[in-house]
């Protein structure tokens, strides 16, 4: 019987396990959904964009997301590659190499940014990319500070 107990216990919390995964992927997909509607519903004041202009625009912008998205998470694994090879003693050449790849993964998230300019000035005048430098600040400025909020603080 307490075999048979601890069985159906196990696939529970293997169930239960399981689930939370889900859950938590379904709640992060979720946060990031909100987070792009509010940004672009913010950009699109802040740059003035028309409809015409939106209707080329963004589907630029949500590729250049992507790939910068892409270059960001390769920094960081990069960055974590090379805190990890000095946290257990590595150097010489396989730290030089760490660097390389980590220096590599900053010089391409660079150039995607500088690719990004071109695309974006294909699609809209100067002064509404420039704005669209200054507006994406300007967005992740105004939530880093909802973040540091306590509740029921006002403004």
């Amino acid at each position: 019987m307490k075999r048979y107990l601890s069985l159906i216990l196990s696939a529970a919390l293997l169930v239960c396990t399981s689930l939370d995964i889900n859950a938590s992927n379904n709640c992060k997909e979720d946060w990031k959904k909100k987070m792009m509607s509010e940004k672009i519903a913010f950009l699109t004041i802040e740059l003035d964009i028309t409809p015409e202009e939106a209707q080329v625009f963004w589907p630029v912008y949500n590729q250049v997301e992507t790939e910068k998205d892409q270059a960001m998470k390769n920094v960081f694994e990069a960055y974590v590659a090379l805190e990890r090879a000095l946290e257990n003693g590595k150097s010489g050449k396989e730290a030089e190499k760490l660097l390389n790849d980590y220096l590599n993964a900053i010089n391409k998230q660079n150039a995607i940014l500088a690719e990004a300019v071109d695309k974006y000035k294909a699609v809209l005048p100067a002064d509404k990319v420039a704005k669209l430098f200054v507006g994406e600040e300007k967005f992740r400025r105004q939530h880093i500070r909802r973040l540091h909020e306590k509740p029921g603080d006002k403004k």
